[in-house]
């Protein structure tokens, strides 16, 4: 977008760049944040994405929305002890603003603060510890967006990532898997009704073995799980399957994360979930099938059987199975919302809203039932085939899900349930 003259930019890019030398050269060390996962609460366009932030590259740059309150964030891969923020501003700053550290990516604590920013490179002495560091902007100094060449973090400590390669024969597909087989059913749920047991319909669960009403993320984490891999200790369930009013649980039961729906250079850009994250897709009100464009019913096996919302008729040698994919784009900020959706959304055109900027893994949930014959003697504890929804509840370790992110989804490369080729 234009801004400035062409002339007086370059002017002021080439004092940048000298006033951004004489800093790099007083801090000899690698940054932190170099080359890390970066998020952001909006971005300008496509062409200024938050990982422009951190690539140690002054010709590119990060840039906001035209409206306050902004943020970009950068997540260190590991505790760190924080001494020193740069920030690099273009010519559209903040005057306003704070800096922030989290633990957990949810929970923050300001260590730097001003009401007067001037610009420039500013060189902060901000200390703190923690994974994630946040930049928050409240006043603009422009009446454009806030825009950063680079977000600069300094000290100890964080993550180290390996830039994956491609290994020889890999099949080119952004996926890893669990396996997480039926654990228990409850008529509970800890995401629309937590804290209420027996409020909810019945449910199936997978994975975590002692998901009830009252299931918070500490629980999750240090409980059992079903899955393969044992260390997904995230919870998944779903409305109870009934044939003739008996209940049928699934005898296969698989969890994909994908990369597909978006552009490859939207999955490259694919962020973890952060932890705690909640997530609900389908439609358990639908009145009709064309109230849940989301899940399908199919057999296994069976391509001449129609795929369909409501239940399908499957041969004597199949298999009922149910496909549901949850949304991919998240708004960055809040692990759930009022109403269990708005902080997630689906793609458009193959790229995330500007209100959902952060593509994270595509859930596909997958569960294939011991059930074949007519579909009248079917129904779900919600009601009928199309009113299918499923939960997800995420507690997989920071660090194990971020590899899986690297390794699998961001390079195109198929990972099986221990997250490698």
């Amino acid at each position: 977008m234009k801004r400035i003259p062409v002339l007086a930019a370059a002017t002021a890019l080439a004092a940048l760049l000298g006033t951004y030398a004489t800093t790099l050269a007083q801090a000899a060390e690698t940054p932190l944040s170099q080359g890390r996962p970066a998020t952001a609460s909006s971005v300008e366009n496509g062409g200024s994405p938050a990982s422009n932030a951190v690539d140690g590259n002054l010709g590119t740059r990060w840039s906001s929305a035209f409206s306050d309150p902004q943020w970009i964030q950068v997540d260190l891969g590991g505790t760190a002890t924080v001494n020193r923020v740069v920030l690099a501003w273009e010519a559209a700053y903040a005057t306003a603003y704070t800096v922030q550290t989290s633990t957990n990516g949810s929970a923050w604590t300001t260590i730097y603060s001003t009401t007067t920013g001037t610009g420039g490179t500013q060189t902060l002495n901000a200390n703190g510890s923690g994974r994630y560091v946040r930049v928050s902007t409240t006043r603009r100094a422009t009446q454009y967006g806030v825009s950063l060449w680079e977000f600069q973090v300094f000290g100890t400590g964080g993550g180290t990532t390996t830039p994956p390669t491609i290994p020889p024969g890999a099949v080119r597909v952004a996926e890893f898997l669990a396996d997480c087989p039926y654990s228990h059913q409850l008529p509970d749920d800890p995401i629309i009704f937590p804290g209420l047991p027996g409020a909810s319909h019945m449910h199936s669960f997978f994975g975590s073995v002692v998901t009830n009403a009252y299931t918070d993320l500490a629980a999750l984490q240090n409980a059992a799980t079903t899955c393969n891999p044992s260390v997904d200790k995230s919870s998944y369930w779903v409305p109870t399957l009934y044939v003739n009013d008996v209940a049928v649980q699934p005898t296969g039961t698989t969890f994909y994360y994908l990369g597909e729906g978006v552009r490859d250079d939207v999955i490259a850009r694919i962020q973890p979930f952060p932890p705690g994250l909640r997530v609900v897709a389908g439609n358990a009100t639908a009145t009709g099938p064309e109230d849940n464009t989301i899940s399908r019913w199919s057999c296994l096996h069976h391509g001449e059987v129609n795929p369909g919302k409501d239940f399908v008729n499957c041969p004597a040698d199949g298999l009922l199975e149910s496909y549901l994919d949850f949304p991919q784009c998240w708004n960055g900020r809040d692990l759930d919302s009022a109403d269990h959706k708005s902080h997630m959304a689906y793609p458009v055109n193959g790229d995330c809203p500007a209100t959902h900027p952060v593509p994270v893994p595509k859930l596909r949930q997958v569960l294939r039932y011991p059930v074949t014959g007519d579909p009248a003697r079917l129904r779900l504890s919600s009601g009928p085939g199309y009113t299918m929804h499923g939960d997800f509840f995420n507690a997989w370790p920071a660090d194990e899900l971020a590899r899986r992110v690297n390794d699998c989804l961001r390079i195109i490369v198929k990972c099986g349930a221990d997250g490698r080729p």
